[in-house]
């Protein structure tokens, strides 16, 4: 990552002005947990607009605030970029409309509580913590205060038993992940003398890139990068906690998380520990083969829509490492660049089922798309787009997206490794293409009509429509990757 030179603020308070986003949402979150307690249940959709306008002020917050250059603050705890104000407006964006997705299916079920909102406030906040973290001590508050709310959302619904045994094997296996990666943060400390990323970066470039400590450390942070990304051989717990998850809960999951998993492999990986790039990238590679082929094999034997794009999402990640493992700029680029065309495309894949499912019928099941476009052409459209970008054809935004990271561990002479990714994308193009088979070509099993708000309706188009649109002009989204990571 080539950064301008950092501006560094001396005093501690001063820096507050540019975490005035953070402080704001914390507000907010607070805020709106107390009104929540004023209103009955037929009055809670406040809460969830009172959540979405929340979110879109942060985001405006974050927009205008100027960014030179990487700006230090808070002693070192806290840092801005590009990247950073980037990651957080799509992470905001995103789970607004995750929230406006899921209003329709709490209400439906009886489970609209505050509650829900309230903990997706605070996972988002922790999320844009983490993805300015300058210190270890930031990235660990930052992804536990996340990954704390998320244990509870996944076990939201009290009543569903499914839901409580996921919430359980993913806090056992997230706790074990989580003390993992704090190890490895203490090696990497007892090793440099250092907790700032900055000065962690100047001490291995300074001799310790070859410390046999320093690469134990690196060994037990990229297990913890790797579950919280759900990477081969970590992610055991994506497809039960995907598919025992209120759909509302498993929508955020896999999108607004898997943001926040990418700032920390970005913070870890090539800002704190560049100098020890040639080790990473070597354990990287094995993560990155090992998640595109589990996760577009195991991927075809699915009925379950969430499990199916569960392993999607694993084999999704294996491409994100491989922009990363290049060591290049033209690589961190191509994986930004697909994390954010990934986040779109899953955020309306799962808006879809969401769309689909009424009280009593969850529509998680592959065979609960047949025949979509006799029952409604439209969404069966929308949905035909997700799934060509997903599978990467051209010209859809996701073709773009494997390109580019093709192309950059081809700049590192990686043939083998783009060889791998090309075959494996060929293998999971199957059972994205088999969805659209079944919404054209095979007899609707359901005649119920389609619900969802207009709100809904409107938003889950618009979002299909821009993963569509990105596709057909792919630069505007391209500079804005290339930009951040100057």
């Amino acid at each position: 990552m080539n950064s301008p030179v950092p501006f560094s603020v001396s005093q501690f308070d001063a820096g507050l002005t540019y975490a005035a986003p953070e402080i704001f949402l914390g507000l907010a979150a607070c805020a709106i947990l107390l009104l929540d307690l004023l209103l009955n249940d037929e009055q809670r959709r406040w809460t969830g607009a009172w959540s979405v306008i929340s979110l879109a002020v942060t985001a405006l917050l974050v927009v205008v605030q100027p960014v030179p250059a990487k700006i230090v603050a808070l002693g070192g705890l806290f840092e801005l970029d590009r990247m950073a104000q980037v990651l957080k407006v799509v992470t905001l964006l995103t789970v607004a409309a995750v929230f406006v997705y899921s209003t329709d299916y709490l209400r439906r079920r009886a489970i609209l509580k505050g509650e829900y909102y309230v903990l997706g406030l605070f996972a988002t906040l922790g999320g844009l913590v983490l993805i300015s973290a300058g210190s270890l001590i930031t990235l660990y508050l930052g992804l536990e205060l996340m990954s704390l709310c998320l244990y509870a959302m996944v076990a939201f619904d009290r009543e569903s038993g499914v839901a409580a045994e996921s919430a359980i094997k993913y806090f056992v296996l997230g706790s074990m992940a989580s003390g993992t990666l704090l190890y490895g943060m203490s090696i990497v400390y007892g090793v440099t003398g250092n907790l700032e990323l900055a000065a962690i970066a100047g001490a291995v470039h300074n001799g310790l890139g070859d410390n046999i400590g320093l690469v134990f450390g690196i060994a037990f942070l990229i297990v913890g990068i790797g579950f919280k990304f759900g990477a081969v051989p970590f992610h055991m717990w994506i497809p039960d906690v995907y598919e025992g998850s209120p759909t509302c809960v498993t929508v955020f999951i896999g999108t607004a998380s898997k943001l926040a998993a990418f700032a920390l492999a970005m913070r870890l990986l090539p800002e704190a520990l560049a100098g020890s790039q040639l080790d990473w990238s070597q354990m990287l590679i094995v993560l990155a083969v090992l998640s595109m082929a589990i996760g577009n094999i195991v991927a075809i034997a699915q009925t379950n829509l969430k499990r199916m794009l569960a392993y999607s999402t694993i084999s999704h990640v294996g491409y994100v490492l491989l922009g990363i493992l290049s060591g290049t700029a033209q690589g961190y680029q191509a994986s930004m660049f697909y994390m954010i065309s990934y986040v779109i495309v899953a955020a309306g894949a799962f808006g879809m089922i969401l769309l689909l499912a009424r009280e009593g019928f969850e529509a998680d099941k592959i065979v609960d798309f047949r025949g979509l476009n006799a029952r409604s052409p439209w969404f069966a459209g929308m949905m035909a787009i997700l799934m060509f970008s997903l599978a990467g054809l051209p010209p859809f935004i996701g073709f773009w997206a494997k390109l580019g990271v093709i192309q950059a561990v081809l700049g590192v002479h990686y043939t083998w490794l783009a060889v791998v990714a090309v075959l494996f994308s060929v293998v999971g193009a199957f059972f994205y293409l088999r969805i659209v088979k079944l919404m054209y070509f095979d007899e609707p099993t359901d005649a119920a009509t389609i619900g969802g708000s207009t709100l809904m309706r409107t938003v889950l188009s618009a979002n299909a429509l821009l993963a569509f649109g990105l596709g057909v002009i792919p630069g505007t989204l391209l500079h804005l990757c290339a930009r951040a990571l100057q």
